[in-house]
Formats: structure tokens, sequence, C-alpha cells
């Protein structure tokens, strides 16, 4: 049976504490997808949105957030972030856009969660900006692809 760190002995919810683990490079990259309107992702990739560069304040967005993961998810540690970095990839014929970040820091538990919390917000910013022009974009896919540094070592998500 898998054991959560994130409960105590009696399966209540704690802080994982983390002083004892040696510090090391950590490094997390996560994706995700929305689809959108042909028309809607051509309107973005030729600044026609009304709101402004949905590129530009989606990928503003996502690092604002990624540095306040532990203010959004409780049992996450407020980590020191060394570098974010969010990109975009459109394809305005297949209605599509992906999100990718990656996160860094150098200390003693992994951004795993601040590379998902990035993209997640930086999909809802593209949502937010978009939807008075399409209704029915979807947000979907967010995964974690990558994560390095630690006692558990490198995770390659097999696609």
């Amino acid at each position: 049976m898998t054991k959560f760190t994130h409960l105590d002995e009696k399966n209540k919810s704690r802080m994982v504490d983390i002083t004892s683990k040696e510090p090391t490079v950590r490094e997390a990259r996560a994706r995700g997808k929305m689809l959108l309107r042909p028309d809607t992702v051509k309107a973005i990739e030729e600044g026609g949105i009304a709101k402004g560069d949905v590129f530009s304040v989606a990928k503003i967005a996502g690092i604002m957030t990624a540095k306040k993961t532990s203010d959004i998810i409780p049992m996450c540690h407020p980590l020191e972030l060394t570098g974010i970095d969010i990109r975009f990839s459109s394809d305005s014929l297949r209605g599509e856009i992906i999100i990718e970040s990656r996160v860094k820091t150098f200390g003693r538990t992994g951004v795993e969660m601040e590379a998902l919390t990035a993209v997640s917000a930086a999909a809802l910013t593209i949502y937010d900006m978009c939807k008075s022009a399409d209704k029915e974009m979807v947000i979907s896919d967010i995964k974690l692809l990558e994560k390095r540094g630690g006692k558990s070592g490198i995770f390659v998500r097999s696609e």
C-alpha cells in the first residue's frame, strides 16, 4: 500500500518536515493543453484579442502564480525559486495551444507543484482573456513531464 507523506500516524494532514533533507538542485517541467476554436487561436497569434497580448499576460500570470504556490496549495513549502520559464506553442488549424513550464530551485523539496501551478494559471489566464470570444474553450491534460533532484532522483513521463 502507498504511504502518503502528508499524513501523520493518525491519517491527519500535515506539512512534511524537510529540515534534515539536503538541499539539491531541483527542476520540474509540466505541460497542459487548451482546445479553442481555430479562429480564436488565430486571433491570439495575430494580437487580435481585445484584452491584449494573451501569451505575454499568461506568461506573467504563470510566473507570478508559481512563486505563490504555497499560498494556494496548503501543504506546499514556500520555496525560493531560481528560475521559471513558460512557453506556448499554438496551432490555429487544430485550435490548440500547448503550455509548458520549467521551474528550478536549489532547496530541500521539489518544484513539481510550482510547475503544475504555472501551467494551470497560464491556461486560466488565456481562458479569461478569450472567454468573450470563445465560450467553448477546454483546458486539459495538465501533467508533470519531468522532475529532477532530491532523494527520489529523476522522473520522466513516458508518452
